[in-house]
């Protein structure tokens, strides 16, 4: 059950604040679980604390949402485990219950709850920025395309956009393993869409990514993060 879609904002679902991000022909959902401590990034740890880990997922969080918000999209999206804090902005964003089951089932939820051209990125790569996609958010983005790629360094992938949001595109997908990518872009190819690839990223699931992504992308919150938890440890 993916849930009514809600913007954050009181319990009719009015959305607070009175930001108008910019249009543009695809929605973009992210895939996201609450920043809480000992449920999310926990193969940070023991490098650090559970806590520790926590503010780093809040912090790739906020980077990941903040590239969203500044983005062209037609409709902005959060699939949520768990539940809104203050790190999502104040407006613009519907969020959506992710339901029970494997990320596979999650992942296709995402896309039954969207229409037309949609593109989803998780919260593990803060150095998204709107570099990486700018391919995708241009106005002729899904001409000639049918689907966007985006393979992360570890064999999984960052980014994933479908023309028609087809949720058994996804469905089977083995997840969380060397050959996600792969088998996830050979069942876009195998069903005959045409597929585009985007940059490759580090997903921050080790210590020794957030130390490359903070090293090589310095100025977003997750890098303070690091740098914050850095000078903790030599207190």
């Amino acid at each position: 059950m993916t849930g009514v879609p809600r913007r954050r904002g009181d319990r009719a679902g009015r959305s607070t604040g009175t930001d108008h991000p910019p249009a543009g022909p695809t929605t973009l959902v992210v895939i996201a679980k609450e920043p809480v401590p000992g449920r999310v990034k926990t193969r940070l740890t023991p490098a650090y604390s559970p806590a520790e880990a926590a503010l780093l997922a809040r912090a790739a969080l906020c980077d990941t949402l903040r590239a969203v918000a500044a983005a062209p999209a037609r409709r902005r999206v959060l699939l949520l485990d768990g539940s809104p804090g203050p790190w999502l902005p104040a407006a613009g964003f519907d969020v959506v219950p992710q339901p029970d089951g494997g990320l596979d089932e999650r992942l296709a939820a995402g896309f039954a709850a969207c229409s037309g051209p949609t593109l989803l990125i998780g919260m593990d790569t803060p150095q998204v920025g709107t570099g990486p996609l700018a391919p995708v958010l241009a106005e002729d983005a899904w001409t000639g395309a049918d689907a966007w790629f985006g393979p992360a360094e570890d064999g999984g992938f960052w980014a994933l956009g479908l023309a028609d949001p087809d949720p058994g595109l996804v469905l089977g997908v083995p997840m969380s393993t060397h050959r996600t990518g792969a088998v996830q872009r050979r069942r876009l190819t195998d069903a005959g869409l045409r597929v585009r690839d985007l940059p490759p990223l580090v997903d921050v699931d080790l210590p020794a990514d957030a130390a490359r992504v903070a090293r090589d992308y310095p100025d977003g919150l997750f890098a303070a993060e690091v740098r914050a938890a850095g000078l903790r440890g030599r207190r």
